[in-house]
């Protein structure tokens, strides 16, 4: 197996990781001997982490700092600050990096902020017109340009979704969550707290806002899988639902299904976290923290159905991420401080079992190490 690097939550979020860690096993024996090698760069909190598309380099998300970091690795187990960190917007929690390498979109839960980097040829995060100091990030309002023909900056929920009175609410608060790269070069992002799956094109000056689907009032869309097919299935955290959206043919995107991620989740007590595909896109997986099992959703028709298949122990508590790699898949326990290797039948998709479990400090993401 491949060895990954690991986010981890650090005491500013109630967890003792001290930075981007490595989980790494003896060769030819990795599914049973994959261990927490320690830190590889010391940083604070790096929830989420992405890598570039053709370079050495993974950008961190500082989730306590509201800031964005890049690493650019130095030897076979080694990060490097590459450059500054950036600041961002509150509780950054997820980053997406563009399939072309020239900028990254930071998704920030705590004010609802989507900020677009720019990344310069060795990687390095470019902020709005150079300026690295914070406040010159702040003002970039949405997406990182301060250029006064620019759009002007609108909070999440404005625009489309203004009219509607579902996502008008007055004691409704933005938490942008996930951003998506989509086969015809627009982005989708996901707002937990209004609701919204929201389309945006790409300009010389940022983004631009194409338009919005709003979800059914409480749903919480949080986590994203771009399907084989062209769908988009999309994780809701309060309602432990999975949407499937598909675009028609003038572009704009709809609601083409739904179905709960397990059919014996507890609105309440399970939050679904990430949504993973297997390779092949057959079958979808998300995580119940709460329960803490994984539920398999098989993808059916051309990639607009889903059924529930089989629920499993995850074998962690407040499985936050969880990744299918080679066969078979590996979650992440928050609050457990432990991860765990479950094996996977390739002809349901199921779960099986717990292959190994290894002590980890508060893991929240996994990345190959490339």
């Amino acid at each position: 197996m491949t060895r990954f690097w690991l986010g981890g939550y650090g005491p500013a979020m109630d967890g003792q990781a001290d930075g981007i860690g490595l989980l790494a096993g003896d060769e030819g024996r990795e599914a049973t001997t994959l261990a927490y090698r320690g830190a590889v760069a010391e940083t604070p909190s790096p929830s989420w982490l992405a890598q570039h598309p053709s370079l050495d380099v993974v950008y961190a998300a500082l989730e306590a700092d509201a800031q964005v970091q890049a690493f650019a690795r130095t030897g076979e187990a080694a990060l490097s600050p590459l450059g500054d960190p950036v600041a961002v917007g509150e509780n950054v929690c997820h980053l997406a990096v563009a399939p072309n390498g020239a900028f990254l979109i930071a998704s920030c839960y705590g004010d609802g902020r989507v900020v677009r980097i720019g990344l310069d040829a060795a990687g390095r995060l470019v902020p709005a017109h150079g300026k690295a100091d914070a406040a010159a990030a702040l003002r970039a309002a949405l997406f990182g340009d301060e250029d006064p023909d620019a759009p002007a900056a609108t909070p999440p929920g404005d625009g489309v979704a203004a009219s509607d009175p579902h996502a008008a609410g007055a004691d409704r608060v933005s938490h942008a969550h996930a951003a998506a790269f989509l086969p015809d070069g627009r982005i989708a992002t996901t707002d937990l707290g209004f609701d919204l799956v929201r389309f945006w094109k790409q300009s010389a000056n940022g983004l631009i806002l194409d338009h919005e689907v709003v979800l059914p009032l409480g749903t919480g869309p949080r986590h994203m899988v771009v399907h084989p097919s062209g769908h988009l299935h999309v994780v809701t955290e309060y309602s432990c639902e999975v949407f499937t959206l598909a675009a028609g043919v003038d572009g704009t995107w709809r609601v083409v299904s739904s179905t709960l991620s397990s059919p014996i989740a507890e609105i309440g007590t399970d939050f679904p976290a990430e949504l993973a595909r297997s390779r092949d896109g057959q079958f979808l997986y998300t995580a119940l923290r709460g329960s803490n099992t994984i539920a398999t959703l098989r993808v059916r028709g051309g990639g607009e159905a889903l059924e529930s298949v089989a629920l499993a122990d995850s074998g962690v508590d407040w499985p936050r991420h969880h990744l299918v790699h080679e066969g078979k898949m590996l979650v992440a326990g928050q609050r457990s401080d432990t991860v765990t290797l479950l094996d996977l039948d390739e002809r349901t998709g199921a779960a099986l079992g717990i292959r190994h479990e290894a002590q980890v400090p508060a893991p929240t993401h996994f990345l190959p190490v490339r």
